[in-house]
């Protein structure tokens, strides 16, 4: 059967992977609601579309951080890849390169930045979990500064571990065969089983819960490297996060795995945004599956968007092959939405181009 959209890499995955993995890459906290929410709140945004415009040409180039990709769409941070395919990180690094965008690896990656940057060339960013050895974290971040990373991703919503109730379930833990490559000469690369999950019980033992912004301080102290702050749900910490120093925003809730009930991250985006003023660049992960919803963050504000679970199941699914479809499927649906909505370049898409519900009620339609 021809895959023809980035959604049916999901049941593929969860046909070839053993359900302990599936159900690790699948599932969200506690009662799922906002793994629900972070693609029920996208479909709550209509387009507002303009026509007769010469969408001959369009161009969906953009820079990040100073580094010109191909279109605004990135590959997240997702956890352990050699689970879902025996390439893991290898193959998503390639398919991203090749797509001519950015890969953020995993702290808990089963491939080393040092494997990954081997590869061959590609933006490549790194994201960070501070442990409670701070001497790691500095090694870890030097060693990924040196294998080239451009960017350190840090993500501030894990003090402790959401409560995953199929990994409970599962008593999940990574498979004996493979390691937490970055941690591996330092004993903490492998993972115990426990009573309940292994993952949690491995956060609670090692990540610092006393994580505060006075640590994203420190981080500018060891590294030159452009902080990404990952995890920002509101505008408060949107302004604290510009202060601290961070070199832009990522809105995310963690792929509805941490805090169950907080907002989509597509209805928080606004708020993140319009507290940044413009002065950071403001991304978006969680619930992107089509183009039409990489439309809708750029035009509420964001300046890119990065997809996840699509990654790995696509992985799973088709290994190399499947992560370079993913990007290619998202990339032209997404240049199919600017040109039925009259937009030829990332700068012409605006708030204009969609009506949400919590517009005035001047923006609806009479019914």
């Amino acid at each position: 059967m021809e895959i023809t959209n980035v959604t049916e890499y999901d049941a593929i995955a969860k046909q070839k992977l053993p359900k302990m993995v599936y159900d690790y890459y699948a599932s969200g906290a506690e009662d799922q609601w906002t793994l629900q929410e972070n693609r029920n709140a996208f479909a709550r945004i209509l387009f507002r579309p303009r026509i007769l415009i010469d969408v001959s040409k369009i161009d969906m180039t953009t820079t990040v951080l100073g580094f010109k990709i191909s279109m605004p769409i990135m590959v997240a941070p997702t956890a352990m890849q050699k689970m879902a395919h025996p390439d893991g990180e290898y193959a998503t690094a390639r398919a991203a390169s090749a797509a001519g965008t950015i890969m953020t690896l995993s702290s808990w990656a089963t491939s080393s930045v040092e494997e990954v940057a081997s590869t061959g060339p590609g933006i490549r960013f790194f994201q960070l979990y501070v442990y409670k050895n701070r001497k790691v974290v500095e090694q870890l971040v030097r060693r990924a500064e040196k294998a080239g990373f451009k960017a350190i991703a840090l993500t501030v919503d894990t003090p402790r571990l959401g409560r995953r109730e199929s990994d409970i379930k599962n008593r999940f833990t990574l498979p004996s065969n493979l390691t937490l490559k970055n941690f591996e000469g330092l004993d903490l690369g492998k993972m115990d089983e426990a009573n309940d999950s292994g993952l949690a019980s491995y956060v609670a033992g090692q990540i610092d819960r006393t994580l505060s912004w006075k640590d994203v301080q420190w981080l500018q102290t060891i590294t030159k490297l452009p902080i990404l702050v990952k995890g920002v749900l509101t505008g408060e910490d949107a302004r604290i996060a510009i202060q601290a120093g961070a070199a832009g925003i990522i809105v995310s809730n963690h792929g509805a795995r941490q805090l169950d009930y907080v907002p989509a991250t597509i209805s928080a985006l606004e708020e993140v945004v319009k507290a940044t003023q413009g002065r950071v660049p403001v991304f978006l992960d969680g619930g992107v599956r089509r183009g039409t919803d990489v439309f809708k963050a750029l035009a509420l504000g964001a300046s890119g968007i990065f997809i996840g679970r699509p990654v790995v199941f696509a992985l799973a699914a088709e290994g190399e092959a499947g992560v370079r479809k993913v990007l290619q499927m998202l990339r032209d649906e997404f240049e199919l939405t600017m040109a039925l909505s009259g937009c030829r370049s990332l700068s012409e898409i605006t708030r204009n181009h969609i009506v949400t519900e919590w517009d005035t009620p001047r923006h609806l339609p009479r019914l």
